[in-house]
């Protein structure tokens, strides 16, 4: 994190909160879970991989816990809500941020591909969200991933942006269907930022990531790609009580790409 960004952190805007992120072992999630424990959450993260996890605990500090767990699995959801309720009876804020995708043209994807992508991005976030509702008291609040690719028609990336999509249909209903309850849904949609996801799902080469920066900066009102702090610092605003008069919306932290 860079020293302008450290500046602006207050330590005390989630004091003694109860924070889930899933996904919470690298790029945007790492970046928000350590913007939730600076800010005075207690921080739990998953993820699928136990080494990964381990080092973004000890990055983050602040007592911060990992439970290992994939979202597309409802045993594995079933026990990191056993662990959260064993450990602390409660869940103030939830970051459904895990999710993954890759890029397959119309006429070469597979039924796989489609079922990998869907369980995970769409499946699991469901069943994360309804397996946290127990545990969230009112004023608690929920921020779902999204991206502007849901509403941009990035080639080769069809099935990814209709998850994507349907997680933004997802905010608007559970808006809904938690009216009584002062639990608030809102999605927030990053635009290029470039993480460790690049080269483990995407699969792109150091030269590809620096073609698509150059071009993206060069398309981007603001001239440049986004960092994954940026992206936290909305996902915080949106947790806090600062933000306890929205709902049901998408907030585009994007530079301005899928904007103007």
């Amino acid at each position: 994190m860079n020293a302008s960004a450290s500046r602006h952190i207050d330590t005390k805007r989630h004091a003694g909160k109860v924070v889930l992120v899933t996904g919470g072992s690298s790029g945007i999630g790492l970046a928000a879970a350590t913007r939730f424990a600076q800010e005075g959450a207690i921080v739990y993260i998953t993820g699928r991989r136990q080494t990964e996890l381990d080092a973004a605990v000890n990055t983050i500090g602040h007592g911060a816990k990992a439970i290992r767990a994939d979202i597309a699995s409802s045993d594995d959801l079933q026990r990191m809500f056993q662990v959260l309720s064993n450990d602390q009876g409660r869940l103030d804020i939830l970051f459904a941020n895990a999710g993954g995708g890759e890029f397959s043209p119309l006429g070469q994807i597979t039924e796989a591909q489609f079922d990998k992508y869907f369980d995970i991005n769409v499946k699991g976030t469901l069943f994360t969200v309804q397996g946290a509702l127990p545990l969230m008291p009112r004023g608690s609040a929920i921020v779902i991933t999204g991206s502007i690719t849901s509403i941009q028609g990035v080639p080769a990336f069809g099935v990814y942006a209709a998850t994507k999509a349907a997680l933004r249909s997802f905010a608007r209903t559970w808006s809904n269907d938690l009216k009584g309850r002062d639990i608030r849904v809102n999605v927030v949609s990053p635009g290029v930022v470039v993480t460790p996801a690049y080269k483990s799902e995407l699969k792109l080469t150091d030269e590809q990531i620096d073609a698509y920066r150059q071009q993206v900066s060069e398309t981007t009102p603001l001239g440049r790609v986004g960092e994954a702090d940026e992206i936290a610092k909305a996902v915080s605003f949106l947790a806090s009580d600062d933000a306890s008069y929205i709902t049901g919306i998408e907030m585009f932290v994007d530079g301005g790409r899928a904007q103007v």
